[in-house]
């Protein structure tokens, strides 16, 4: 039977689906249930820039405001926002539940990060997130950590404690390869210690477009032919050459392992999908990176393109041409051009940009709640 939308027909081809927007009136007016079983998503990832946006152009989050303040007016603009977040993920957590249940607790999942203020701080990261795990209380939850080298200790302590980890701001194969370690060491304690992992969800958030944003820039600084030719293709280069190192690992006698101990993938997630480039095709990220086991989270406009596409023009691609990503990954130095000055770069920019959004929304809710106060 033919796939009725282009989402349900990726599911068929192993990759799921997942939003990357959550908001108040999404989750409570309806849309969000259509989209889950109309469209068929299968998840969604909080974005700080949404709330931000919605605190600043609407009166959507006033009743909650007023209600947390008279509850707890000494509260910090940080907790206030913590406890609207978790309010809209629990929320969308209960809406997936049947997604969760029927896809054998694979799907269904919705991710809430902690503050990025705790990216280079293990110890306060593994605090922040199981405290929200605790306040949330859904096992469809994921909690989203970072992937900065502080950040693996902390994903491999809360995958040993039972807590879904969404790795995100992933940019290198290299640190994906360090993430996918950190994972694997995890459940292997937890297999040492008895315990189980049926119910563990991890995903390695690999982030994408941006990739070609930078590298696309020192290609025509270069300005040769040859390096203009090779604009446009870094990004998904390097993403089939992390899902080739994915491949290689789930054949392993060490995946086996965990596989007969009822382990599921920490699957790759394709982020940061929509395309910066104008001259770029809308689905150049989605179309290029289709495979088993994998997810790609997209925005609500590159979604809305998704669903125009024929189902039927769709099939896995992530397997293409591997000799020839790996070869022009390999051309770059050729170019004066560093990956790994590049990935770590855009590690740390976004590190910055995650903070300076979450603080720039913090700012909006002291505003949004001074105004409040003044009017009660």
């Amino acid at each position: 039977m033919t796939a009725a939308t282009s989402i349900q027909k990726l599911l068929e081809l192993g990759q799921s689906i997942w939003l990357d927007y959550v908001r108040r009136d999404l989750v409570e007016g309806g849309e969000l249930k259509r989209m889950i079983e109309h469209d068929g998503l299968r998840g969604i990832t909080s974005n700080p820039s949404i709330f931000e946006k919605a605190i600043a152009e609407s009166t959507l989050y006033d009743d909650a405001i007023k209600t947390a303040l008279a509850q707890n007016p000494s509260q910090s603009d940080e907790e206030l926002f913590f406890r609207l977040a978790i309010e809209d993920v629990r929320a969308a957590c209960d809406q997936f539940a049947p997604v969760y249940q029927n896809s054998d607790h694979s799907d269904g999942l919705v991710s809430l990060e902690v503050s990025p203020d705790l990216a280079n701080d293990t110890d306060a990261t593994i605090r922040e997130a199981k405290a929200l795990w605790r306040q949330v209380d859904r096992p469809n939850l994921m909690i989203k950590v970072p992937a900065t080298l502080e950040g693996l200790p902390a994903i491999n302590e809360l995958l040993f404690a039972g807590i879904n980890v969404n790795v995100t701001l992933l940019f290198s194969v290299e640190r994906y390869e360090s993430v996918l370690a950190a994972w694997f060491e995890a459940l292997e304690m937890r297999v040492d210690a008895g315990l189980s992992l049926t119910d563990i969800n991890s995903v390695a958030s690999f982030f994408v477009s941006r990739v070609d944003t930078k590298v696309d820039a020192a290609l025509e600084a270069n300005g040769s032919p040859e390096a203009l030719a090779v604009k446009g293709h870094a990004a998904v280069a390097n993403a089939k050459v992390a899902y080739a190192h994915f491949r290689k690992q789930m054949e392993s006698k060490r995946w086996e392992r965990l596989a007969s101990a009822g382990a599921k993938p920490q699957r790759l997630l394709w982020a940061s999908t929509s395309t910066k480039n104008p001259a770029y095709p809308p689905l150049l990220y989605v179309e290029t990176l289709i495979g088993p086991h994998t997810v790609n989270t997209l925005p609500p406009a590159t979604y809305k393109k998704l669903l125009e596409v024929p189902p039927d023009s769709l099939d896995i691609s992530i397997d293409r041409d591997l000799d020839e990503a790996r070869a022009l990954l390999s051309r770059l130095p050729e170019f004066g051009i560093s990956l790994n000055t590049i990935t770590q770069t855009l590690e740390r920019e976004g590190v910055d940009a995650f903070s300076q959004a979450i603080h720039a929304l913090l700012t909006r809710l002291k505003e949004r709640r001074a105004a409040l106060l003044g009017g009660a």
